[in-house]
């Protein structure tokens, strides 16, 4: 889910930028800047909310707080990218009550007060560098920088280690599922709190256990290239709950708790035991998903990252017939890629919109990202934004 637009680089770094739009506002100076990252999911798509696995990335794209809190229970939010204002006390803070971008910042009080923690009214400047409706998690960005603001803030102790920032994920979830509606999985938040520099995190959702992988693309002159395609997706829109309801009645149909506990090896056997084609075809992307997940870890872990390509092919081929969440521009940038010299590529994210990635040798990026412009012109497409990443740190105060 996205909220927010991206404005250009304000002068000086991004946490003064904040900062002055603070102090222009609110008239003072805030308690302090900090941020969070938007993330890429190298592979795992809708395994989370399945207790499955995942390995997201953390982008070096972020979101800015500069945060002061009240001694009263008043919210006041406002957004270097949006004229919207918000002005509430946080007893009003419900389901849908702020709407849009309001109810992501104005969720994490209320998800905090509901696990017993003791929080008040706060002063909020937001400033959104993770690119919207590219599929790359501003909205848990937006969160988790609001959830460290106050954590910090209020000495809660939910950035201390992991097990504390798994518990302050939770929270963040909890907040985007109820007051913004949007029925994600615990991914985007824990890879915007856990994630950590030159690794991905293989994330368990079956347990939130984590385990940090090698990702160190340079050392084998490879680089990831995200080819957002600039159709705006929402996780709001319905699309992906029919999605998520599929994968519950498909376990619910074979009597599981999860379709995590129907093995890889046993797919076929479980998968003809379901009702029609379509719970067929989406149950078994999420069991091949989370056995390429497995796979790639393994590669990763070996070293033989150019062999991780192929299993980004056969994701994307998985969310394009059997989850049916990709979309022309999604196709085309991903088989222009491909066929332009790139190792493999996918879709990443929610579907429907959004960006795809490609392995690609650091050589050939410049040629895949002209290829790909080149391919949207021709298709009368708007043309897309490539930009190859690294894998950047979790949510942090700055100053």
């Amino acid at each position: 889910m996205t909220t927010l637009p991206t404005s250009p680089a304000a002068q000086g770094s991004p946490g003064s930028a904040v900062a002055r739009s603070f102090l222009e506002a609110f008239g003072s100076e805030p308690s302090g800047v900090w941020s969070a990252p938007g993330r890429v999911n190298l592979i795992g798509e809708h395994t989370d909310y399945n207790a499955g696995l995942c390995l997201p990335i953390a982008l070096p794209h972020r979101t800015y707080a500069a945060v002061r809190l009240r001694a009263d229970r008043l919210l006041r939010l406002r957004s270097m990218q949006s004229s919207q204002k918000y002005e509430l006390e946080l007893d009003d803070v419900r389901a849908g009550n702020p709407p849009g971008w309001g109810g992501y910042a104005a969720g994490v009080l209320w998800a905090l007060q509901g696990s017993g923690h003791q929080v008040s009214g706060l002063d909020l400047m937001l400033d959104g560098r993770v690119p919207l409706g590219a599929g790359l998690s501003s909205s848990a960005a937006l969160e988790c920088s609001v959830a460290a603001a106050v954590s910090d803030l209020l000495d809660l102790g939910l950035l201390r280690d992991d097990h504390a920032r798994a518990k302050l994920a939770a929270i963040c979830v909890n907040a985007e599922n109820t007051i913004a509606g949007a029925p994600t999985g615990g991914m985007d938040q824990s890879a915007a709190l856990r994630c950590q520099i030159g690794h991905a995190l293989l994330l368990d959702c079956r347990d939130d256990s984590t385990a940090q992988v090698p990702f160190d693309l340079s050392a084998h002159g490879l680089s990831l290239l995200i080819m957002d395609t600039r159709v705006e997706h929402a996780l709001d829109d319905g699309q992906y709950a029919q999605r998520r309801a599929s994968c519950e009645e498909a376990a619910r149909q074979l009597g599981l708790r999860s379709l995590r506990e129907v093995a890889f090896s046993d797919q076929d056997a479980a998968l003809d035991r379901l009702s029609d084609h379509r719970i067929r075809a989406r149950a078994r992307h999420v069991v091949t998903e989370i056995e390429r997940v497995r796979q790639t870890v393994a590669l990763l872990r070996e070293g033989h990252l150019p062999e991780v390509g192929s299993l980004f092919n056969a994701s994307h081929a998985s969310m394009r017939d059997d989850f049916e969440i990709s979309c022309a521009e999604l196709d085309v940038a991903v088989e222009t890629a491909t066929t332009h010299g790139a190792l493999g590529a996918r879709m990443t994210g929610g579907g429907f919109g959004g960006s795809a990635i490609a392995l690609v040798s650091t050589e050939d990026t410049q040629e895949v990202t002209s290829a790909v412009t080149h391919a949207f012109a021709d298709n009368g497409f708007g043309a897309p934004h490539c930009i190859a990443v690294t894998a950047g740190g979790p949510a942090r105060r700055e100053s």
